[in-house]
């Protein structure tokens, strides 16, 4: 029987590469085909069946290895509106667009997976289901594949395995039972006032004052609505409102982003901004009721407790108890659990460290990590290359073989 993981050295230098045109050619959500199209030309050189354009841009590789479990492995490929800061040698070459999220390091793991599993198939039985998935930064691109006809394929996975990179120490992987990622609403919002001459704020309704009385209202939600044993979180993200100094605007327009970890604190958050923004809107005079627009959903990336507990178990034989801890809650937010609750099936997410050990934990215990550690989104974020990509390799390769019939 084939060792899954012989080949894996010979195979880092052309992942490292792969890793760094990624990150140097990075994508925005449903328009990574320079991604899709290097990603697919690599499944189909390890022998996959391919399919491309599910959902736009996503990518499948079928490889059937005889009866036994489905098993699904998937990575997301798109990248996000900013500008990359880290002066790196391979930074991103499109101005205003950087994989500060690490989708990057995902699709690589990906594809080196799926590499060393198809060189593998003595070691295991079953069939392989590999997805590279866009748009997850809209939180739409993962139920885009779904229908499109992602299941039909191979039929329902078995069981939905992933992982994100965070920023802990490379060699770190962190996993959790039950809720990991919290739910995420994302709320256009529109004050609408009546403009005029800024000499003459009597004939107006200023959307402005109406839009930061809005602001630090919300604030309060979290503080005064919702009790200190649970968990949420309000930010206004964007505020806009006026063109000139001297002209009072007739609209502002908010944006607003909300996560939390449960479905009735989420109700209950969600209806407190509309009696907000319509209470102070009411309260300044509007010619008209606000609008309030969805316009992004993720839902609470939970985990299968026994899939979570057989993964971790084997985690911690490959890679040592003191490599493998729990993670915390994570207040960012997934659109991974859509694929296991669309077709029904238990699903695993897991975090895997990205960044130089020594430099995590010096700043831990110095008590500056927050402050000091860029984190996932921030235009620094930068993870080192080794042992990021061998581990994450490792652990898609270790937690695959966990469900499927392994040969003896």
């Amino acid at each position: 029987m084939t060792d899954p993981f012989a080949t894996l050295d010979e195979l880092l230098p052309s992942l490292r590469e792969l890793y760094t045109d990624l990150h140097r050619h990075p994508e925005l959500s449903f328009k990574e085909e320079r991604t899709a199209a290097e990603l697919a030309r690599r499944l189909e050189e390890a022998g996959y069946e391919v399919h491309t354009g599910l959902g736009g841009t996503g990518v499948a590789g079928v490889l059937r290895n005889g009866g036994g479990p489905v098993v699904m492995l998937r990575a997301d490929i798109d990248a996000l509106p900013v500008q990359e800061k880290t002066e790196l040698p391979y930074a991103s070459e499109t101005p205003g667009v950087m994989h500060a999220c690490g989708h990057d390091m995902h699709a690589t793991w990906l594809s080196g997976a799926a590499d060393l599993l198809s060189r593998a198939r003595d070691a295991w039985q079953g069939t392989l289901l590999v997805v590279f998935q866009p748009g997850e930064e809209q939180g739409s691109g993962a139920a885009a594949m779904v229908r499109d006809g992602l299941f039909d394929l191979v039929g329902r996975p078995s069981v939905v395995l992933g992982q994100h990179i965070a920023p802990g120490p490379a060699g770190w992987v962190l996993t959790r039972p039950g809720v990991i990622m919290a739910a995420t609403d994302a709320l256009r919002i529109v004050l609408h006032g009546r403009g005029g001459h800024g000499s003459r704020p009597e004939t107006t309704v200023d959307p402005a004052v109406l839009a930061a009385s809005v602001v630090l209202r919300l604030q309060t939600i979290v503080s005064r609505e919702i009790s200190a044993t649970e968990s949420a979180v309000v930010t206004v993200g964007q505020l806009h409102v006026g063109t000139a100094n001297n002209i009072i605007a007739d609209e502002a327009v908010l944006e607003v982003n909300v996560r939390t970890f449960d479905e009735q604190v989420r109700d209950k958050v969600l209806a407190a901004i509309e009696r907000i923004v319509r209470g102070e809107a009411m309260a300044s005079g509007c010619p008209e009721p606000p609008e309030i627009t969805s316009i992004a959903s993720f839902p609470v990336t939970a985990n299968d407790d026994t899939a979570n507990e057989r993964l971790t178990g084997v985690f911690r034989r490959r890679f040592g108890p003191e490599h493998v801890l729990e993670a915390p809650l994570v207040t960012g937010s997934e659109d991974f659990s859509e694929f296991g609750r669309a077709a029904g099936v238990p699903s695993v997410f897991w975090l895997v460290g990205g960044m130089d050990p020594q430099e995590v934990l010096t700043a831990i215990s110095e008590g500056r990590f927050e402050r000091d550690v860029p984190s996932n989104h921030s235009p620094l974020f930068a993870p080192v290359v080794d042992p990021t990509v061998r581990v994450g390799v490792e652990t898609l390769v270790t937690g695959a073989l966990e469900f499927f019939d392994v040969q003896a």
